[in-house]
């Protein structure tokens, strides 16, 4: 069996609920008996009137409705009941001993499912009656099962949509630092990896920077770890605002530096972003009464950029800018330096 079909319920119709509506007592009397001996739960009304009011407040699984009545018509009042929302899914059959085809699709357009003739023979309404049920039952099970279906699709969304919102946060996790809550050094090595193979597939510049606060382990020694821990994440918050656009990332390297990638920025361009930085970390104001530079935190910063080519390697430019850093650091820190490999 497949395992996608549907499976239904067995569909009892027994103690099924049959209206009928019918101005003569003999067609009563004998639906009636038919339908009692059958199993069924009867009830009867008279006149169209009445049996809308029963059906609204009985709810049957069928209608059996004569045509001919006086006041409201069988028509008439299969056009109601079908009008109404508390009565329209109710199947409605017509008893009629009219047999010219206009009257039967008469009816079919006013909404019934089926016709019996009169005089009524019991096998005929019993089969009509129990076909109907059925697919009545069916019809029921299939909106319940449709409706099981869409919710259960909608939970599957949600879970979806909350696996994936899972998903990015540990991506964005796995990528962030959890010190500073800038990129990390995984992050660092992918990105920069990315951004030299696609520059030098588009021969356009790659600049990187790399920051490093003067003398962080004599901040560390003199104000404490916790500090030291609470200086760097105010540095790397300063030094993150400064690049501006989406391709831009900056990164904690490890310990106190944070390096800074800018694709499609030459030199000139590398150097307004150090000069910004510099100047956004002096106005941070953080006191260092043991730097031997200034008494309040300062950083140090190598540049380096060039244009990706087949004989370089993307450890040429991290090279550079280490190289800039180290000659910054050299002639008294507190500075940037270019370094061009």
């Amino acid at each position: 069996m497949n395992s996608n079909a549907i499976a239904f319920e067995e569909i009892d119709i027994t103690n099924s609920t049959i209206l009928i509506v019918d101005d003569n007592p003999t067609n009563l009397a004998v639906a009636v008996e038919y339908l009692e001996t059958s199993g069924f739960i009867v009830l009867v009304a008279q006149d169209g009137e009445s049996g809308i009011m029963r059906a609204k407040f009985a709810r049957p699984q069928i209608i059996l409705l004569d045509i001919l009545m006086p006041g409201s018509d069988g028509f008439e009042t299969c056009r109601r009941l079908k009008n109404d929302e508390e009565t329209r899914h109710i199947p409605i059959i017509f008893l009629t001993a009219l047999s010219n085809l206009e009257d039967k699709i008469q009816g079919f357009k006013d909404g019934a499912v089926d016709y019996i003739t009169k005089p009524i023979q019991r096998e005929e309404l019993l089969i009509r009656l129990t076909t109907h049920l059925r697919i009545q039952a069916l019809t029921q099970q299939l909106i319940a099962r449709n409706q099981q279906l869409q919710e259960q699709a909608l939970e599957l969304k949600v879970a979806k949509e909350l696996a994936e919102e899972a998903n990015q946060q540990l991506e964005r996790l796995a990528h962030l630092d959890g010190l500073t809550q800038i990129a990390n050094r995984r992050r660092f090595d992918e990105y920069f990896d990315r951004e030299w193979r696609r520059s030098a597939r588009e021969q356009t510049s790659l600049s990187l920077l790399l920051c490093d606060i003067d003398y962080f382990k004599n901040y560390n020694d003199h104000y404490g770890h916790q500090a030291g821990d609470e200086c760097l994440r105010q540095v790397a918050r300063a030094i993150a605002q400064i690049p501006e656009r989406p391709g831009d990332l900056v990164a904690r390297y490890g310990g106190e530096e944070i390096t800074v990638i800018l694709p499609r920025t030459n030199a000139q361009g590398a150097v307004q972003i150090a000069e910004m930085i510099h100047l956004a970390v002096k106005q941070l104001h953080i006191p260092h009464v043991r730097s031997n530079v200034s008494p309040y935190l300062t950083i140090s910063i190598g540049i380096s950029s060039l244009i990706p080519s087949q004989h370089l390697r993307p450890e040429s430019l991290f090279a550079a800018a280490d190289k800039a850093l180290y000659i910054a650091k050299e002639r008294g820190r507190n500075m940037y330096y270019l370094y061009i490999a």
